[in-house]
């Protein structure tokens, strides 16, 4: 008797096992909300590999050489005199350049030739600037044949009058300042540059640079390819010789 009463018992415990195991099946409801779950776990399993390849690449930007100093910093160091001199040059006279991957290595600060107007200027070497920019004022743009040309004025390094100096007008820029709610246009102009072994023509950016220290701002156009920059280094190259510059022309 208690045997037969046991195997209902397991008999009708089956039952119902299979009863609520066929259920879930039978309950679209059930079904979506199972679907929704595993959509969402497979989403939780992205966002994890995501935020893992973010704080690789986040690693991989750390270990890159910070870029130099903007001319904000410029301008709050600019009463700051350089305690080892207006430059620096190797005991046999030559200029204290190096080579890095056969780039020139140049110093945050250097002396550099431009021409026109056939002088040589203080300049802040800067490769996070994407183009160089030369302190213009005065400056007038105008046609001549036919062809757009801008007229502007340089101020000697040495004597401190004004150069007027006139260029083929290039293009136009517009850079946008901190604190300026519409950007500003400013004219290009091309111009040959000469610092350490490098000697290139390239495109100036005609702005006020009257704020600045330096004048001149050599930015990633003549840089790129051609030099590395140490920050830590100033004026590590003998001042330009002019007889050299003509030579290359």
């Amino acid at each position: 008797m208690i045997h037969l009463y046991f195997s209902k018992f397991l008999g009708t415990s089956l039952v119902a096992a299979l009863i609520l195991s066929v259920l879930p099946a039978c309950n679209p409801k059930e079904n979506s909300l199972s679907e929704r779950e595993a959509g969402i776990a497979a989403r939780e399993s992205e966002l994890v590999t995501l935020f893992s390849e973010l704080i690789e690449l986040k690693k991989s930007i750390e270990k890159e050489p910070l870029d130099t100093p903007s001319d904000l910093k410029e301008i709050a160091q600019s009463g700051k005199s350089d305690q080892c001199g207006n430059q620096s040059a190797s005991k046999s006279g030559q200029p204290l350049t190096a080579s890095a991957d056969d780039k020139t290595m140049l110093g945050a600060l250097e002396h550099v030739y431009l021409d026109p107007p056939g002088l040589e200027f203080s300049a802040r070497i800067d490769s996070g600037a994407r183009t160089s920019s030369v302190n213009a004022l005065n400056i007038v743009e105008f046609e001549r044949d036919g062809k757009p040309f801008v007229k502007f004025n340089l101020t000697n390094p040495q004597t401190g009058e004004l150069i007027e100096v006139t260029r083929r007008l290039r293009r136009h820029v517009k850079i946008k300042e901190r604190g300026d709610r519409e950007a500003q246009r400013r004219p290009v102009v091309r111009m040959r540059v000469s610092v350490a072994n490098i000697n290139e023509q390239i495109d100036f950016t005609l702005e006020n640079r009257s704020k600045f220290k330096h004048q001149v701002l050599i930015g990633r156009n003549l840089l790129n390819d051609l030099a590395v920059v140490d920050v830590s280094k100033k004026y590590t190259t003998l001042k330009t010789d002019t007889a050299e510059i003509g030579d290359k022309k």
